[in-house]
């Protein structure tokens, strides 16, 4: 059961492809950075063996899901699945569009949804530096066993419009 590498960046239109559902993103919710079973992901998530199949091949063909290990159980071979990165990176504007609409609808199901939007003027250096930091605490983030699962949306861009006034 080897670790998953630490990041991976989506970059082909099969991986795009494999983001256009929301099953397949919950499954990458669920599976997080503990290998799962494919009646273990179906229970947890409330969808058919059949149909977390079919989404767990969809996304091992486009390598963000593999297989971790297998073992014989009565009446067959139990497979493990595990992601292939602990975190994903966006590269393009189509998988950004897919992930923000996963999360927006992850976010929907949330009591106290943490979301603050905010347009401030910096310097390079000063741009740089909040990059950093916020890469460096989404990297410090790890599981803790036997607590609740929550997302957490890191993002540091330059808006296309004029200025945004806050009011």
């Amino acid at each position: 059961m080897d670790a998953p590498d630490d990041e991976l960046t989506l970059s082909t239109p099969q991986q795009y492809r494999a983001l256009g559902h929301p099953v397949r993103h919950r499954l990458l919710f669920a599976l997080g950075q503990e290998s799962a079973t494919l009646s273990g992901l179906a229970a947890d998530l409330g969808v058919s063996k059949g149909s977390v199949a079919h989404h767990l091949k969809v996304l091992r063909e486009a390598g963000l899901v593999r297989l971790d290990s297998t073992r014989q159980v009565r009446g067959g071979t139990e497979q493990r699945f595990k992601r292939t990165a602990a975190r994903l990176r966006f590269d393009g504007e189509e998988a950004t569009k897919a992930a923000l609409a996963a999360v927006a609808d992850q976010m929907q199901t949330d009591d106290d949804p943490l979301f603050i939007l905010r347009s401030v003027r910096l310097s390079e250096a000063k741009a740089r530096r909040l990059r950093e930091t916020l890469e460096e605490l989404a990297k410090e983030l790890s599981d803790e066993d036997g607590e609740e699962r929550y997302g957490a949306l890191v993002a540091l861009y330059r808006p296309q419009a004029g200025p945004v006034s806050e009011g």
